[in-house]
């Protein structure tokens, strides 16, 4: 996977990052390489690997460029993973090759312009009509938003019970009154795709509700815990993509006579962002192993994700810093890890949801 990562990912990743370019391109080589099926079972056209092994892949691909760690991560837990934890066969024989194979990407559609952690404000509405539900309404922040040929989107099927009357619908993009809307310019992840999604009277097929209604919510939760293992596997990566740049610039930028790596505020530095990604990584791939294990990994998982995006964001930091003002330039990854790296504080739970969570699951 390292080797994929550098050989293939790598060489564009500056340039995508500064045209906030999608990497199209890459599609069928990540396919290829069964990363976008990462854990889809091999019946239905995926590669069947673990927890574990997705923790490492995605770690891998996101030391070097962590808006295609983004694609993989959100096509794979999100898109992916509601579809086999909810689907019924049919609906997992028919939506899952496809997705598997590259042959279309998969996005998630819970965030909303007024309901971001508080998915109880949703307002997107899904209403029976004879064999069809209705859509009606609005997403935003939506990876894949654009570039996706299946979407997971989450609608109120009862307004009047709040999270309990959330369901789940599997679309395709064709379906008429589906509509794309703005493209968002972001601080980092520029090369990953994010848009917002308008439904206008949107009609799906009665036999799209993906699990069962009113009970979206309860299956968010659970691909949520999930992606939030994919989530800390990148910030993993971020830290050590960070990490190994600083150390090779250490050893070969001289001041005063001497490499910096012979000083000890580098020395410092670079010892503290090694020992918390080791951390980190061991974090995520402790949660990675109990899902694997069939244990519970709720707070786990949400530990994972919140130590270890902030471990991303304070070693992209100090490798600028190693790096002085050169850090400071386009010309230096450790400037796009810096931004790249608040993301992970953001993306499938701010970090202050990720203590609600843990806190609340301490208190059970």
């Amino acid at each position: 996977m390292r080797e994929f990562a550098e050989g293939e990912i790598a060489p564009g990743a500056a340039d995508r990052d500064e045209h906030a370019r999608f990497p199209s391109e890459l599609i069928p080589k990540l396919a290829e390489q069964g990363l976008l099926g990462i854990m889809v079972p091999e019946e239905y056209g995926g590669a069947g690997y673990d927890a574990l092994s997705s923790a490492i892949i995605i770690e891998e691909v996101a030391r070097v460029d962590a808006a295609v760690a983004l694609l993989v991560g959100s096509h794979n837990s999100l898109c992916c993973g509601h579809i086999l934890l909810a689907g019924s066969e049919e609906q997992k024989r028919t939506f899952l090759p496809p997705l598997a194979r590259g042959e279309k990407l998969g996005a998630w559609g819970l965030t909303e312009p007024g309901s971001g952690s508080d998915a109880g404000a949703m307002r997107t509405r899904a209403t029976l009509e004879g064999d069809h539900w209705v859509i009606r309404g609005d997403k935003q922040f939506i990876t894949q938003g654009s570039t996706a040929g299946t979407y997971v989107i989450m609608a109120s099927t009862d307004p009047s019970q709040g999270t309990r009357g959330i369901s789940a619908f599997v679309v395709d993009r064709e379906t008429p009154g589906l509509s794309i809307g703005k493209l968002e310019k972001k601080l980092g992840v520029r090369a990953s795709d994010t848009a917002a999604l308008h439904f206008d009277e949107m009609r799906v097929p009665k036999d799209r509700l993906l699990g069962k209604m009113h009970e979206g919510f309860k299956d968010v939760l659970a691909v949520l815990a999930s992606a939030r293992i994919g989530m800390a596997a990148m910030a993993v990566g971020l830290a050590q993509g960070a990490l190994d740049e600083a150390l090779n610039y250490a050893k070969r930028r001289r001041q005063f006579g001497k490499p910096i790596l012979e000083y000890e505020a580098i020395q410092w530095m670079l010892a503290d962002m090694a020992t918390e990604s080791e951390a980190a990584r061991l974090m995520a791939w402790h949660a990675a192993t109990l899902r694997d294990q069939g244990a519970p990994y709720l707070r786990i998982a949400s530990q994972a994700k919140l130590y270890s995006s902030e471990v991303a964001v304070r070693s992209t930091s100090k490798a600028i810093q190693i790096h002085g003002g050169y850090g400071y330039l386009k010309d230096s990854p450790v400037e796009r890890f810096y931004r790249d790296a608040k993301l992970c504080e953001i993306g499938e739970g701010t970090s202050e949801v990720q203590r609600m969570v843990i806190a609340r699951e301490l208190f059970r």
